[in-house]
């Protein structure tokens, strides 16, 4: 990854750093613990990343747009969270730790991430962000969250699990689980840095198609890679019985999808700002990742 992108990572990881302070004495310290263990875990923030150029490729000063950075990471972290419970997918692993409900147990997870859903919209309303710009962040980020986003996206997979599903319902399960919040990323983004209503709807576009590529390749990957490279067991989806990319491409099919839509991608921004070279640089990195 370039070096841009690793001054907006270390900006997000500080700021994430601050947001539940370490070593608190409150009657709910267990509870800010189990949200530090997955908040802080690491990973390559790439949806903060995405808030921070954005709002710099639109004119915005990244610094300022930090609290949506960590609103969007808060809300990404307790979907994880829920996402690994045993009543969904039942996973041990994440990020190369044991997850959430392993170390801490079902019910302080369950409550780690709502607490998480709940304090992502606070960060960004009591942040010092214009009221404007706190108002459009907070409705793209509930847009995200709820049923036409990861909540729906969440039901329709896992009513999805053991049933062949065709190309039209993978990809609106897609959309909602993975692609909305890549998508309300790019988006709050460009709303915190100043974005005309043309360059908001290309933030849409990029991160849409970006989210479309990201899950295309987050399936190749539970086939293809290991669980030490993955930080999460591998061929979970297999086990599961879901049905995914990967199963109804094959992997020729997914590798030559996932450059149509980086290239959109990048047309996208391209003809929206005047300096958008290091996201399309990011869509090329994020198109050939490898964990």
């Amino acid at each position: 990854m370039s070096a841009r992108y690793e001054e907006y990572r270390a900006m997000a990881e500080a700021a994430l750093e601050k947001c539940f302070p370490e070593g608190s004495d409150l009657p709910q310290h267990l509870l800010i613990e189990a949200i530090r263990y997955s908040l802080l875990a690491g990973g390559k923030r790439i949806r903060p990343v995405l808030v921070l150029a954005f709002c710099e490729t639109a004119g915005g000063d990244p610094k300022k747009a930090l609290p949506v950075a960590c609103a969007v990471e808060m809300l990404h972290t307790y979907s994880l969270i829920h996402d690994d419970l045993p009543c969904m997918d039942n996973d041990d692993l994440r990020r190369g730790k044991p997850t959430n409900h392993v170390v801490f147990g079902e019910f302080t997870a369950i409550l780690a991430g709502d607490a998480l859903q709940a304090e992502a919209f606070g960060t960004i309303l009591r942040s010092d962000l214009p009221a404007k710009v706190r108002a459009g962040c907070a409705e793209a980020l509930a847009n995200a969250a709820g049923i036409d986003g990861i909540c729906g996206g969440q039901q329709l997979d896992m009513e999805g699990n053991g049933k062949v599903l065709d190309e039209e319902q993978l990809i609106e399960l897609q959309s909602r689980k993975t692609g909305s919040l890549l998508a309300a990323a790019c988006l709050m983004g460009a709303i915190a840095g100043g974005a005309t209503a043309e360059q908001r709807e290309a933030a849409l576009i990029y991160g849409s198609a970006l989210g479309a590529a990201f899950q295309i390749r987050d399936d190749m990957l539970d086939e293809l890679s290991t669980a030490e490279e993955l930080g999460k067991p591998i061929g979970s989806d297999r086990r599961g019985e879901k049905a995914t990319f990967m199963s109804l491409y094959g992997r020729e099919e997914c590798l030559r999808r996932i450059e149509k839509l980086t290239g959109y991608a990048k047309k996208t921004v391209s003809e929206a700002f005047r300096e958008p070279l290091f996201l399309m640089d990011f869509a090329d990195e994020l198109s050939m990742r490898r964990n």
